[in-house]
């Protein structure tokens, strides 16, 4: 008989069936200076998953602006478009909350000009079409570490916010988050014990030498990070090699990669 006690602070990564959803804006509402949060309807949201705050989904724009909206379906070999069709842009986002009940699911999107999914975001309004594909999958971390550090930049913010939600009221968190105008620093709901640090936007390594000047508290401690890719890089450099974290306790994602388009990983190494 097997009396092995599953270990409560393990992770688990958790597939979910891919779908692309053709969802309508439905309310759009001004979080700060650069950040706009949407909320789209769907009745094909009644089925949808996800599982971890950092999940990413993939928003669908038109092909060129002013088309149809044309969302990839189901065949034999998985979503696929059809002949000739040109295929959506895409680019990944955070779901940041989503009520299956009421069908809803709201998206902040950080307004900083130069993108497409942006753009768009600057110009929507209610009644407007976007598709979403996934999440494929969850890295779900349990909210029973001693402490949980969250590190990003603007782009993570979404990911902080709803992961801040979450905790218990038995967790300590604590945030070191870069953005470039101090008026999108925004007071977080959590239960948890928080300590919050704000930097301003500046090198690379901004965020890493941030990092490695915390004192981390005592106890299990689970440290992720998301954003640009070389700063995350060095973030997570910080955590492995400066506070001696052990690799399978860190999570650092690139959320964007400067002069990419459309880039996102998870770091490893």
């Amino acid at each position: 008989m097997n009396t092995s006690i599953p270990n409560p602070l393990a992770v688990e990564r958790v597939r979910h069936e891919i779908k692309a959803r053709r969802l309508t804006v439905q309310r759009i509402d001004a979080v700060s200076p650069h950040f706009l949060r949407i909320r789209f309807f769907s009745e094909a949201l009644r089925d949808f998953v996800s599982a971890s705050f950092d999940d990413h989904a993939k928003l669908m724009l038109p092909a060129q602006p002013g088309q149809p909206l044309v969302l990839p379906q189901p065949g034999p070999d998985g979503l696929a478009l059809p002949p000739g069709v040109e295929k959506p842009v895409m680019r990944d986002y955070t779901p940041r909350q989503f009520d299956r009940a009421a069908g809803t699911l709201d998206i902040e999107f950080v307004l900083h000009g130069d993108g497409v999914a942006s753009r768009w975001a600057e110009t929507a309004q209610p009644g407007d079409e976007v598709g979403l594909g996934g999440p494929r999958g969850s890295f779900v971390v349990p909210t029973g570490f001693d402490w949980h550090l969250l590190v990003g930049d603007e782009s993570a913010v979404p990911a902080i916010a709803r992961r801040l939600e979450e905790l218990p009221e038995t967790a300590q968190a604590i945030t070191v988050i870069e953005t470039g105008d101090a008026a999108d620093r925004r007071t977080f709901s959590s239960r948890a014990r928080l300590q919050t640090h704000w930097i301003q936007t500046g090198a690379t390594d901004a965020l890493a030498k941030a990092v490695a000047a915390l004192k981390l508290p005592a106890g299990e401690g689970f440290a992720w990070a998301g954003g640009e890719a070389a700063s995350i890089a060095a973030v997570r450099q910080a955590l492995v090699d400066g506070h001696g974290l052990d690799k399978g306790r860190v999570r650092a994602s690139a959320y964007w990669k400067r002069g990419a388009v459309g880039h996102h990983e998870t770091l490893v190494g």
